[in-house]
């Protein structure tokens, strides 16, 4: 693993592999290649690329690069901001090839209204705080309109970070820091190899937080398995309320046969939690978050219930009825909807009552013999494909 920055020649605009849902419309830029990390036994990104840090000046690069494309875009738009394909493509023929993914990172970012930035790849702010400083200023002096700019951390990273840099970090536009909790179980954290514990979470989460950051933590449904799940969910819960961050993240637990945790899972020395036992750990977990005024949000495909969205406390009810009304539904009912959500139909549990809808999950479900002792295994495979 290389953390060397050292290299000299700038080879264009680069982006990673992921970034957050919420950040969907949001300007890539690569600081750092992969993750210095890189264990997670759960994670399928990153395992094959070593990690290292992207120089300064190449990054600077990136931004002018795209700067100069959005200036382009901008005096072929008209009034309403709308651009005709004849401009684009009468553009695009212009650019070399070294430019064109720059060009389309600023088409994409200005048809997505150009409001904000994400910084990648797993965990920018393991660059020296100085040089991240420098480059967030460079950001918002390229484009002074941008109203957030956010990024990936490790716990382990920012706890390590000076309170006083954090806040130069924070002041010189990083606003949003988005940090991959998982669980706060110690013993889920060492099953795992997430390489953090339970304080380091907290101290982290508070640290960001203080520094004048939102802080959007993620949890895992799942990830300790059906031997963890009660620690699990009530440690975890815990932990976040002693940070109160101002986004709680549910991202269901996937395995695909490319991660290292899917050798313990088909051995059997990891059970995976069936869609009904994950339902319940999620009820534990909300019903123990308690005294803090964060907003919660279930925003991926890979989540069984997209309706656990809303603030805590005023909605704190609301959302574990939508758990308890999916425990009490009949096996056939919870099959319906199990199927029907992760296959793109539902969004809402009432939704499986509409006929038109409902018919679609029948067929589906026929075709595909489904039934409510296999149901499990066919989600299994379903969010296979998801990753």
């Amino acid at each position: 693993m290389s953390r060397s920055n050292k290299e000299t020649d700038y080879q264009g605009f680069e982006q990673g592999p992921i970034r957050p849902p919420s950040e969907a419309y949001s300007l890539l830029i690569r600081v750092t290649r992969n993750c210095p990390w890189n264990r997670c036994t759960f994670c399928p990104v990153y395992k094959r690329g070593a990690f290292s840090l992207r120089p300064v000046d190449h990054v600077k690069k990136d931004i002018d690069s795209v700067g100069r494309h959005v200036e382009a875009l901008r005096q072929m738009s008209d009034g309403a901001g709308q651009i005709t394909r004849v401009d684009i493509d009468t553009y695009m023929a212009q650019v070399s090839d070294s430019e064109r993914q720059a060009f389309h990172a600023a088409l994409n970012w200005f048809a997505g209204g150009m409001e904000s930035v994400f910084l990648q790849d797993a965990n920018s702010l393991i660059l020296k705080p100085k040089d991240l400083v420098d480059v967030l200023r460079h950001l918002k002096q390229r484009f002074p309109w941008i109203a957030r700019i956010t990024s990936y951390a490790r716990s382990h990273t920012v706890a390590r970070i000076s309170g006083d840099e954090l806040k130069e970090i924070a002041e010189a536009g990083l606003n949003r820091v988005h940090i991959g909790m998982e669980s706060a179980s110690d013993d889920v954290l060492k099953l795992v190899k997430k390489g953090t514990d339970k304080a380091m979470q907290i101290k982290a989460g508070r640290k960001v937080i203080q520094a004048g950051m939102e802080l959007s933590e993620y949890v895992m449904p799942g990830l300790g398995g059906r031997q963890l799940s009660e620690v699990h969910a009530m440690e975890t819960a815990d932990a976040l309320n002693q940070i109160n961050p101002h986004f709680i993240r549910l991202r269901t637990l996937a395995i695909p046969n490319s991660v290292p945790l899917f050798a313990d899972y088909d051995a059997g020395r990891f059970e995976k939690l069936t869609d009904y036992e994950a339902a319940q750990e999620i009820l534990l977990f909300l019903q123990t978050l308690d005294g803090i005024t964060s907003w919660i949000k279930s925003d991926h495909i890979l989540n069984l219930f997209e309706e656990i969205d809303g603030k805590y406390p005023e909605d704190k009810d609301r959302m574990i009825r939508v758990v308890k009304t999916f425990l009490d539904m009949p096996p056939r009912e919870r099959m319906l909807y199990q199927v029907g959500r992760r296959a793109g139909y539902l969004r809402r549990i009432s939704e499986l009552s509409e006929p038109g809808i409902r018919d679609e999950i029948e067929k589906l479900t026929g075709n595909y013999g489904v039934t409510p002792e296999n149901v499990d295994q066919f989600i299994d495979e379903m969010m296979k494909r998801f990753i």
